[in-house]
């Protein structure tokens, strides 16, 4: 007797609409409009007989019926998409994908990126920067690099490296809060804050046995990146995250001006389980755990 099953297409609407709990992000992902969207959701409630969403003028939730169901769809996308990439095919041209936060991306993947493609040069890596939760490999990422305490469960984690956090700010602005005696005055400063980071000042304070103090007119940024830059322009002192923040150090364009304290977040590399039946995906994670090790042990000789 064959299986009894919903369109497809509209089962894929629904797992994107799920995960998203949106249909106009769910029809950005999938290249159709949110009509097209909305009508198979429809389509496909009608043909289970149950609401899969409540819909709110401006919210989208899952029913109770919604929440139960979608793992199950999701988890149908994966084995299919897994089954794929198992069968024998030309992999000559394979493409890659790669999600990572936006400063890692570009202030250290990037410039060792040319050493892979000098390797593997018929391999085309795709690196997105966007903040959205990856689900493999239903999103058709083949890695992500994310930072975390310690590995998650249900997936392929392995340590990339660790972070070092160290007061950054101008040479300029380290003048202005210097004091007669050559101290480093906080009270004094712009502190610049990381909105999305899980460690910030208040770690650095904790674990520098500084008390932690108010100050006023404190900026906040939602990247590094532009912690960073704004830090170089003399607009306050940001908590310097190394490597990250090596070349602006290296290139005097920002200065230390506390001590150095390890964070409990590192960087991670996470793929499913099954990306090690791809041999260009092996030699990518490969390549770029090595990449790993090699700056752990310029930290270890430079420490």
């Amino acid at each position: 007797m064959p299986l009894r099953l919903p369109p497809l297409s509209s089962l894929r609407f629904f797992e994107a609409a799920g995960r998203l709990q949106s249909f106009k992000l769910a029809a950005a992902e999938l290249n159709v409009t949110p009509s097209a969207v909305s009508h198979g959701i429809v389509g496909l409630e009608l043909a289970l007989g149950v609401e899969l969403f409540i819909r709110e003028p401006r919210k989208l939730s899952l029913t109770p019926a919604g929440a139960d169901y979608l793992p199950y769809v999701s988890e149908a996308f994966s084995l299919i998409a897994v089954g794929m990439e198992r069968l024998p095919s030309n992999r000559a041209n394979r493409k890659i994908a790669v999600s990572c936060a936006p400063t890692l991306a570009s202030r250290w993947l990037l410039p060792r990126l040319q050493g892979f493609k000098d390797r593997w040069p018929n391999i085309s890596v795709t690196v997105d920067t966007s903040r959205r939760q990856v689900g493999f490999p239903v999103d058709g990422f083949d890695f992500a690099i994310r930072m975390s305490r310690a590995p998650v469960a249900g997936l392929a984690w392995t340590k990339l490296f660790g972070e070092q956090l160290v007061p950054v700010c101008s040479p300029a602005y380290r003048d202005s809060l210097t004091d007669a005696d050559g101290n480093i005055n906080f009270r004094h400063a712009t502190l610049i804050h990381v909105i999305p980071a899980s460690e910030d000042w208040e770690a650095w304070f904790d674990k520098s046995g500084i008390d932690r103090f108010e100050t006023a007119g404190d900026l906040r940024f939602d990247t590094i990146q532009l912690a960073f830059e704004a830090a170089t322009m003399g607009m306050g002192v940001a908590l310097g995250r190394r490597p990250l923040v090596d070349s602006d150090l290296d290139a005097n364009r920002l200065v230390e001006v506390g001590s150095t304290i390890t964070a409990e977040t590192a960087y991670w590399v996470v793929n499913s389980e099954g990306a090690d039946h791809r041999p260009d995906l092996r030699e990518f994670k490969r390549w770029l755990l090595g990449e790993g090790q090699s700056l752990r042990e310029s930290a270890r000789v430079a420490a």
